[in-house]
């Protein structure tokens, strides 16, 4: 008679058995939680996990608090703002306006075509921005780019006004303004259409640039 065979034990399923990797847990609940603020829901990390399908305690080897994933999910939004930034820089014509110009529409598109991640990076409803230095690094960066390419412009005597500080926070404001207005739903009372508001954005745009502007 043949030796009866001994059953091989079922192999026991564990987490690594999941249609997930463990390599990708942290971009899992970023954009998990990304997705949650999309939704204009309440974001936690069990409530991310949850979204993730991952067991409860998982996240908290990446994330141990809420604070932690807020400050991870505005750094990735950064980097994507970042990204359409020097996509439109590296497009748009040497001119130091043409440039500021470029820098404020691009703000804008983005900030239209991705309200989460603006509304995660722009306030402080989230998470307190000053304790990711990636981000407070990121900010600086981007208000230097600014303030060089107005100092270009004034260099080149491109400007009707010497003071530049107020011509960026002018600047700042549009732009910010504008995307905030977008956000929270303005756009209808004003007698525009949602079909309108990105050329609008480009025209109040110029409109400011050649307000800055010598004739």
């Amino acid at each position: 008679m043949p030796a009866r065979q001994t059953p091989k034990p079922r192999a026991r399923r564990t987490a690594e058995a999941r249609p997930y990797h463990h390599g990708d847990l942290r971009r899992v609940l970023i954009d998990a939680a990304l997705q949650l603020a999309a939704e204009g829901a309440e974001i936690s990390v069990r409530e991310a996990a949850r979204r993730a399908a991952v067991s409860p305690g998982a996240p908290f080897r990446h994330f141990p608090n809420r604070d932690a994933l807020m400050a991870a999910v505005a750094e990735e939004a950064q980097r994507r703002f970042r990204a359409e930034i020097e996509v439109a820089l590296g497009e748009a014509p040497r001119g130091p306006l043409d440039r500021f110009r470029a820098f404020g529409l691009a703000y804008l598109c983005w900030a239209m075509r991705n309200p989460a991640h603006f509304e995660i990076v722009s306030t402080g409803r989230y998470f307190a921005h000053g304790s990711s230095a990636e981000l407070t690094r990121d900010n600086a960066e981007l208000i230097a780019l600014s303030e060089q390419m107005l100092a270009d412009a004034a260099a080149q005597g491109l400007l009707r006004s010497a003071d530049l500080k107020r011509i960026q926070i002018a600047g700042r404001a549009l732009v910010y303004g504008f995307a905030r207005m977008n956000l929270d739903g303005h756009f209808p009372r004003w007698g525009v259409e949602e079909s309108e508001i990105e050329p609008m954005a480009e025209a109040v745009i110029d409109l400011f640039i050649a307000g800055i502007a010598k004739p």
